[in-house]
């Protein structure tokens, strides 16, 4: 089976859903990062060279 979001390149492209009937969905993701106590402070700090980590994360 092919994944139909992907093109033959691997990027992420948006597929054309207007055809498919209207069906109720629930997603749960989750998702973990490690790092250490200075970065954790930096980013608390939002001093991180390339900006606002966690508005960008969003």
């Amino acid at each position: 089976m092919d994944l139909t979001h992907f093109d033959q390149d691997g990027n992420a492209w948006m597929v054309d859903v207007s055809d498919k009937d209207i069906t109720t969905r629930t997603a749960v993701a989750e998702g973990f990062i490690a790092i250490n106590d200075a970065i954790y402070d930096r980013i608390a700090a939002g001093t991180i060279k390339k900006g606002d980590v966690l508005s960008v994360a969003q």
